[in-house]
């Protein structure tokens, strides 16, 4: 599962889940798509040895996750060098303004909610594809040391 071209949807709803890749199909995004379903699979992903590792362009991720949420998988991100510049997308139905503040103080690159009609989830995501995939000039990967 290698290449900078994947996508990282990290969402425990089934309900979300396809919601998310039909409206991804629907735009024509032409990216793999590799789910995880809670926050320690997203991070085992991320961090499995050697070629192993899931190296995604960017990843879509929801906060309210069993086993580790989503805040802190973003923080594991931010805090290792292997990660810390990958592009961080919330995505997610929380309305708290905690969470969007704790997002972007943890180095969040976007935060979206996510719109409960199936029209503007996949106007969403479209607009998301085309600029963190398309427009948005990505960092270099990061060196191993």
């Amino acid at each position: 599962m290698k290449g900078q071209e994947l996508i990282l949807l990290v969402e425990d709803n089934p309900d979300d889940e396809a919601l998310a890749l039909r409206a991804l199909r629907r735009s024509n995004v032409p990216n793999e798509v590799v789910v995880a379903r809670d926050g320690v699979e997203a991070i085992e992903l991320l961090f499995a040895p050697g070629d192993a590792a899931v190296k995604p362009r960017v990843v879509l991720l929801d906060l309210k996750l069993p086993r580790m949420d989503g805040m802190e998988v973003l923080a594991r991100l931010r805090a290792d060098e292997r990660t810390k510049l990958l592009t961080v997308v919330i995505l997610t139905s929380s309305v708290e303004e905690r969470d969007l503040i704790e997002s972007y103080s943890l180095g969040a690159n976007s935060y979206v909610r996510k719109p409960v009609d199936f029209a503007q989830f996949s106007e969403a995501v479209q607009q998301l594809s085309l600029y963190w995939l398309s427009l948005n000039e990505p960092p270099p990967p990061a060196r191993n040391s």
